[in-house]
């Protein structure tokens, strides 16, 4: 027996930290959604041995506890005392060290595929606590849906689907340690959005509420090393999109158009100035986990 699972990226439509906790890491909120641009993780068991094996189509990510991948099948295995291995492959289309979450849905797929390759029967809320073990954004991708997000990352509240729009992302060459960003959160000068008021324009699933309010905080820490990333927003908004914001600690950029054939036109004008620049919408992943 096998099972595929769909990793979907994710983006930070609101980003903010109020607050560094005693063990330093960040206290957030944020408001984050799923996009059609998807990593495919296939679990196979292991049914003679424990061992875990990863494998990926892009050699130079590492395969072995450094993953998050394996990462999640260790902490499930050794949880609830599984005597069996598995073998993890993942095809990636998420672009690595961008800021979308690519290693944190792979981890979130495979404790979702081993939730049923295991008969685990834990519910979304159970696999989102162990997830914070792993990464803050793994709890939100084990969801994979519109959501608020808070806490450490382990408090998700789903929040109604989101009106049907575009997105332009676009990824600068750099990459970003997202650990180096966090580590210099500048707390004392950093400004705030207004959390709140996000929710009720989400909850609205009205564009022309939710875009006003959109922020991400991070975007002034990691511009000091990635100033390609204020660049990319400017060129966004000349090319017609109607906001445009870094997700995550970046350095990916995405711009927001309502319509396809301005997201098109958005699209086709970057293609000039970024190498890696993509055409996707928000989107919804069922889990078939215990509620």
């Amino acid at each position: 027996m096998e099972i595929i699972e769909k990793a979907p990226a994710k983006l930070n439509l609101f980003l903010d930290t109020p607050f560094r906790h005693p063990d330093g890491a960040p206290e957030w909120q944020m408001v984050m959604t799923a996009i059609d641009l998807a990593d495919y993780v296939k679990v196979t068991p292991y049914f003679k041995n424990q061992l875990i094996t990863v494998e990926t189509d892009l050699g130079f990510l590492p395969q072995d506890q450094r993953n998050l991948a394996f990462q999640a099948a260790k902490i499930l295995q050794k949880r609830f005392a599984i005597n069996q291995g598995v073998q993890i492959k993942i095809r990636k289309k998420i672009p690595v060290a961008a800021g979308m979450g690519g290693g944190s849905a792979d981890a979130a797929a495979v404790l979702r595929a081993l939730n049923k390759l295991w008969n685990l029967e834990l519910s979304r809320v159970e696999l989102a606590r162990i997830g914070l073990l792993i990464d803050s954004d793994v709890p939100f991708c084990v969801y994979s849906q519109t959501a608020a997000v808070s806490g450490k990352g382990e408090i998700i509240e789903p929040l109604p689907d989101l009106p049907p729009f575009w997105i332009v992302l676009a990824k600068p060459r750099a990459s970003v340690s997202t650990a180096g960003v966090l580590k210099k959160i500048p707390y004392s000068k950093l400004g705030h959005g207004d959390y709140n008021k996000m929710l009720l324009a989400t909850a609205s699933q009205d564009l022309k509420q939710i875009l006003p309010v959109m922020t991400n905080v991070l975007e002034t820490v990691t511009q000091t090393n990635v100033p390609e990333i204020l660049r990319l927003k400017h060129k966004m908004i000349e090319f017609g999109a109607q906001t445009a914001q870094m997700t995550g600690s970046g350095p990916t950029v995405f711009g927001i158009c309502e319509h396809y054939s301005r997201a098109q036109h958005v699209y086709n004008s970057l293609k000039g100035f970024c190498e890696t620049v993509q055409l996707v919408r928000p989107c919804h992943l069922h889990c078939e986990c215990r509620r």
